[in-house]
């Protein structure tokens, strides 16, 4: 059994990383502007609701990030799980929807 070659980790983990953070930054800023567009006619139950479903997705978002930037520090990171990567597509899909609702 030959062993793996030592994984020359280059520039790829670092421009994966990047991304992340970008995207990452993206959903930030559209979480908030939703919450403010939410927000600006009043507080009401429903932008209320609004603005929590924006954050819980902005939220999750965050946390599939912050666990795959974490796997980019190892020696070989494997490939996104489906898991987080279903979780990543629908909290987008969510925080797209929710900004759409709110221009309605």
């Amino acid at each position: 059994m030959t062993a793996a070659p030592e994984r020359d980790p280059g520039l790829q983990p670092e421009r994966t990383r990047l991304s992340w953070r970008r995207t990452t930054l993206a959903a930030t800023v559209a979480a908030l502007l939703a919450g403010r567009q939410a927000l600006h006619g009043g507080i009401t139950p429903g932008s209320v609701l609004a603005v929590a479903l924006s954050a819980l997705a902005w939220l999750a978002f965050l946390r599939v990030a912050h666990r795959r930037m974490l796997r980019l520090d190892a020696p070989r990171p494997g490939p996104l799980d489906s898991r987080e990567a279903l979780a990543a597509a629908l909290c987008t899909v969510a925080l797209a929807v929710f900004a759409a609702a709110m221009l309605v």
